[in-house]
Formats: structure tokens, C-alpha cells, sequence
């Protein structure tokens, strides 16, 4: 079995958990929410430090000083990962749902995100590239 099959995601280890991600770079996306139902919005605006080619963090190690508002997801309790998009690893496994087969780790290269059209590669843009969040709300169809 598969150590995501076998272990939660407390007893991986850093390189277990930095395995799960596909970088796909939803996370990185600007995210508003209503604050009346709770609901989260996904924009198209991904945070200054995202490569867009490759979907990582130019600064990954720093992310959360530079960017303060930046989530270290190993730091939080997993019950809280509700916000993150329905295709991610952490959120999936936290559900007890597999990993979806486009998923680099089970097709053995980073191109399955892209194949699979899950890569904010395509479509996003920087946030010093706009004034106005709620000008770019974007909805996902899933895969």
C-alpha cells in the first residue's frame, strides 16, 4: 500500500507531505469570503510568488513571513481544510477520499495536472496585476 493509504496525514513525514501536493497552485489563488454565509470565492489572482509555469512558490521556505496572510497548512488543524479546492490532496485524504488519478504521484509525472486541466498555470494572473478581487471570482468545474 501506498504510505498515503497507511498513514494519516500527522504521522507523514516532510517529504511524505510536501509529496502530496500537486502543484497545482489553488492554494495560492486570492480567496474572498462572504461574511454572511461563510462562503469561500476563488479568484483567478494568485499571490506575487507563484511561478506561474510551474505552479511552486518562488520563496517557499519564507512564504509565510513575506506574505503574512500566506497558510502553512501543516501548522493548522486538518478539520479546518474545508477552504481548500475539492481537487487537493490534504483536503481529500483529510475526507478519506483517494487521490484522483490525475495525481502525480500515482501517474509518476508533474504534466498529469496540467494533462488534467487542474493548473492554475493557464488561467491565473499576479496580484499587483489587479485592483479588484471580486472582478475575477472564478468558479471550477471539476474534473
Amino acid at each position: 500500500m501506498n504510505f498515503w493509504e497507511t498513514k494519516t496525514l500527522a504521522q507523514m513525514s516532510t517529504e511524505e507531505w510536501e509529496s502530496l501536493c500537486d502543484n497545482c497552485g489553488k492554494c495560492c489563488l486570492n480567496k474572498l469570503e462572504d461574511e454572511d454565509t461563510g462562503e469561500i470565492a476563488f479568484t483567478s489572482v494568485a499571490c506575487d510568488l507563484i511561478d506561474l509555469e510551474t505552479c511552486r512558490c518562488t520563496r517557499y521556505s519564507e512564504r509565510c513571513t513575506l506574505v503574512p496572510e500566506c497558510i502553512d497548512l501543516k501548522q493548522h488543524d486538518f478539520a479546518e481544510y474545508n477552504w481548500l479546492p475539492s481537487t487537493c490532496a490534504y483536503r481529500l485524504l483529510t475526507d478519506g477520499e483517494p487521490l484522483p488519478s490525475w495525481h502525480p504521484l500515482l501517474t509518476g509525472t508533474s504534466e498529469s495536472v496540467k494533462e488534467a486541466g487542474v493548473s492554475i498555470g493557464s488561467y491565473a494572473i499576479k496580484e499587483s496585476q489587479v485592483t479588484d478581487l471580486e472582478d475575477h471570482i472564478i468558479e471550477w468545474l471539476q474534473p
